[in-house]
């Protein structure tokens, strides 16, 4: 029996299979668990033997000829490279992981536990192996039923099209649409949880408050959290020493109102009543798909203006930013899009010499939503202030847009768009990655910035890395990306998906993980804040890094179910 089963796998499939393993170890993005890895290396196994299967299947489909007589032999050889290849890069796989880990001042590994991975590896091997050739038994099973009545030929297409029909509708219409009702129902009944410290506000200028158009509980967990975390003016005077004022945020809960619409128009209501479009500064924002708001983000900017800041963000789902981009990607668009246009419709009917400085601002999914918002079309004639979108998807357009048409020389990972008057990338280091190049112009009447670190696979996955290098690996390389990071072909998809779904596990400042004192820098851009010198600067940044610590930062970003 096992003799049969060994026959039964194909050489040029265990072959590629080993080279795939063997890639597999090497670094990406983001260091991993021995658990991923295991999962990694046994998903790029079965790709790797799917492809030399496939290459078999090709060669004898064109009267290749076959050497049988060496068949065996081949065999032999094939798992002894799979052994000599797997041991090799199992050694060097902690070397591997640490050139990460030291980027990210992170405590070196000693191993990388070869024994569980090749396990793991080795288990979902079977696995996926087991639904391949159970789909191959489907397909012949109904192929041999059609060949009764029909051609060969004929009776195997309808055989290959049942086989498909049945598991993607097994996969889709049961296991993913099962597990996706269950997701939903576990996030909305955890977004409907009230924390016992959170209890309604009582100042009748909050929202929730008995005073306020909305609901305390119908503002969902995040909206609370939202409301009642941000800094108060007696926080923000003791610390900068300055006249301050109490930071104004409106949230409105995904229950608040049955349509997006009449949410949008909550919104406005309740920032009109707040006093919102009396502050100086008045920031749009996007939330994640579970409604979250990163409170760095939120509050370094309402520190950098002693206060005067007034935010309004509207809920669309109750699930992960991930899940929710399988679900129904354009819904989150078409929510920011009707929250925009209540707020800017009604900014733009102000006096512009006492109105507030509109700004836009989203995290993760948010950003790719706030970037489409707006109609950049319509607002020529009365633009708005400017953006701030921090760890943009790698499908957000514009964010795309400027990148792919960024000047000459300039890296993926951090560009210069043109001379700087409109769009401006930033990172753990500010602006631009080659301190020779030409200065850049004063800004325009808008300021976009994009927040991004090299490192956040959220904003670096390409499908294209199925078949071609990408852009952001060629030299130089970002500051924290491991210089033995190789690219190789589908490998080397495999690996960024796995990091972006871990995006979220690496330390603070890098991955999907934004920092405290990264927003204070861009916020200073995007804001034009030119009254703060250096020394305030830094010690603003050592105040709020205290108030989100890794670990917390990390935990709120998991809650929040980031991209």
């Amino acid at each position: 029996m096992s003799r049969e089963l060994w026959r039964s796998f194909s050489t040029g499939g265990l072959l590629l299979g080993a080279l795939f393993f063997a890639a597999s170890l090497t670094p990406t993005l983001l260091p991993r668990t021995f658990l991923t890895q295991g999962v990694l290396s046994g998903c790029a196994l079965a790709s790797g033997y799917g492809l030399g299967v496939l290459g078999g299947s090709l060669l004898a489909y064109m009267e290749v000829a076959r050497l049988n007589g060496f068949l065996r032999v081949a065999k032999l050889a094939a798992a002894t490279g799979c052994a000599i290849i797997a041991v090799i890069c199992l050694w060097q796989a902690a070397q591997w992981q640490n050139s990460i880990r030291e980027l990210m001042q992170l405590q070196p590994v000693d191993t990388v536990h070869p024994l569980e991975v090749t396990l793991i590896a080795l288990a979902v091997f079977a696995i996926l192996i087991a639904l391949v050739r159970f789909f191959r038994l489907t397909l012949r099973f109904v192929a041999t039923k059609a060949n009764r009545f029909l051609p060969g030929r004929v009776s195997t297409v309808i055989g290959v099209i049942v086989a498909v029909v049945l598991f993607w509708s097994l996969i889709n219409g049961v296991l993913f649409r099962g597990a996706l009702r269950v997701a939903e129902a576990s996030f909305q009944e955890y977004d409907e949880l009230i924390e016992p410290h959170t209890a309604p506000p009582t100042d009748p200028l909050k929202t929730g408050s008995s005073a306020s158009l909305l609901a305390w509980h119908k503002l969902g967990r995040a909206g609370r959290q939202f409301i009642s975390s941000g800094p108060t003016r007696e926080d923000i005077s003791s610390f900068s020493g300055r006249r301050a004022l109490d930071p104004v945020r409106v949230y409105v809960g995904l229950r608040s109102a049955d349509t997006p619409e009449l949410r949008a128009k909550l919104a406005l209501e309740e920032l009109k009543r707040v006093g919102g479009f009396e502050r100086s500064v008045l920031i749009v924002v996007t939330p994640t798909g579970t409604g979250w708001v990163d409170p760095a983000a939120m509050d370094s900017v309402e520190y950098l203006h002693d206060g005067a800041v007034a935010s309004v963000a509207l809920q669309y789902s109750y699930l992960a930013s991930w899940l929710y981009l399988l679900v129904d990607p354009g819904y989150g668009a078409d929510v920011a899009r009707a929250l925009f246009n209540e707020i800017y419709g009604y900014w733009t009917t102000l006096p512009k010499d006492s109105r507030p400085r509109l700004y836009l601002h989203g995290l993760s999914l948010g950003a790719m939503n706030s970037e489409l918002a707006m109609d950049p079309i319509e607002i020529l004639g009365d633009p708005f202030a400017g953006a701030l979108w921090s760890g943009p998807p790698y499908s957000s357009r514009l964010w795309r847009w400027l990148t792919d048409h960024r000047n000459p020389g300039s890296p993926a990972w951090l560009p210069r768009f043109r001379d700087g008057s409109f769009a401006r990338f930033m990172n753990q280091h500010g602006e631009t990655a080659d301190p020779t190049s030409a200065p850049n112009a004063a800004w325009g009447p808008m300021r976009v910035v994009y927040l991004q670190y090299a490192s956040d696979p959220v904003t670096f996955f390409e499908y294209r890395s199925f078949y071609r290098e990408p852009d952001w690996i060629l030299p130089p390389r970002g500051p924290d990306v491991s210089r033995q990071l190789r690219w190789y072909p589908l490998v080397s998809l495999l690996q960024l998906a796995l990091d972006m779904f871990m995006a979220t596990d690496a330390p603070i400042g890098h991955g999907h993980v934004y920092a405290v004192e990264h927003y204070i820098d861009a916020w200073i851009e995007v804001t034009d804040v030119h009254d703060r010198d250096q020394e305030w600067i830094a010690r603003l940044k050592q105040h709020l890094s205290k108030r989100y610590p890794a670990t917390l930062t990390s935990a709120e970003l998991l809650a929040g179910g980031r991209l």
